[in-house]
């Protein structure tokens, strides 16, 4: 990496506390965070962190928008194809994972860039997550058993009479936190919130935020020729082969589930293309909602490398 490349630093400009540095390329689906990512890390000579919960899962690959084998030479890429969807994954894992390949970086490079659209992975990674005592397995199996059987409104009661205060302030429509809220409190007598002491994790290094977004009608634009390019590309060869594991968490997302429904002859492949792009659109908004909250993000086209590079300078440099 050459500071001296935006032009305007001297010796006068105080130095970061560390300089060891992971910037944080988050944002929506399709925004085109790879190519972004893959272009600062080549700035800098360092290496990729993905944070996104479904491209660790080396089943899965055309459905997840995998970087292609040509990006993937590019740049060294970490928590791609890493795991199976066999193995349980959640931010507690990726937390784990992320942190200790943080450190293995830093020690051959001052900056590490981390690329993903999963917020809570990359909460848990910059702020650390509250401490739950474990709970016993056999919970969520009676859980998950009784959730596939009567389906999500099930779900929902259940917490809603269980833990009030999480329903009243959670995600009621995402079936994973309600799981996981419904097994906290039949576990421990107590709202999974209790466990949430708000408190920020320190880490030995500085986090840069950056978030990319353009035009929503370009962002729709950009998911409509995805979805098409992934289903010409093989999506439903793909998700075919993993028909047997349909019931796993993993396969539980956008472009799987819909292509199981045609799979089941159910819909159309038609119908499942246009539902994925529905779909996807919903999950893209949900993205940038999650992400706008957090103050600590700026905010650039995902062309606008210069400018990227130009801010990425200043806070690594730079101390207010």
């Amino acid at each position: 990496m050459n500071p001296a490349r935006a032009g305007f630093f001297n010796q006068d400009m105080a130095v970061s506390k560390s300089n060891k540095t992971v910037i944080i390329i988050a944002g929506p689906t399709a925004v085109g965070k790879t190519a972004a990512a893959i272009s600062l890390a080549k700035e800098w000579g360092t290496e990729i962190i993905s944070a996104d919960s479904r491209q660790c899962y080396k089943e899965l690959s055309i459905g997840v928008a995998r970087p292609s084998p040509e990006q993937l030479k590019e740049v060294p890429h970490h928590f791609i194809a890493s795991h199976s969807i066999h193995e349980e994954m959640n931010a507690d894992v990726f937390e784990k994972y992320a942190l200790e390949k943080t450190s293995e970086i830093h020690q051959q490079h001052d900056a590490v860039v981390m690329v993903g659209g999963t917020g809570l992975y990359i909460k848990a990674f910059t702020d650390g997550l509250d401490i739950i005592p474990a709970i016993d397995p056999e919970i969520r199996k009676n859980i998950n058993e009784k959730y596939l059987k009567n389906g999500i409104a099930w779900l929902q009661q259940q917490v809603k009479e269980n833990d009030p205060l999480f329903y009243a302030s959670g995600e009621t429509q995402n079936p994973q936190r309600l799981i996981r809220a419904l097994e906290v409190v039949q576990g421990t007598g107590h709202s999974i919130l209790s466990f949430r002491i708000g408190e920020k994790a320190n880490r030995p290094f500085d986090i840069i935020k950056i978030g990319l977004e353009i035009p929503k009608e370009d962002l729709h634009q950009n998911i409509y020729h995805r979805t098409d390019e992934m289903i010409k590309n093989g999506l439903v060869e793909e998700v075919k082969k993993l028909q047997a594991f349909k019931d796993l968490n993993a396969l539980k997302t956008v472009g799987y589930t819909e292509i199981f429904k045609f799979l089941d002859n159910e819909i159309s492949l038609a119908e499942a293309a246009e539902q994925i792009k529905i779909n996807t659109r919903k999950y893209a908004k949900r993205q940038l909602t999650w992400f706008k909250k957090d103050k600590e993000y700026n905010w650039f086209s995902p062309v606008a490398l210069d400018l990227i590079t130009e801010h990425i300078n200043l806070k690594r440099f730079v101390k207010n």
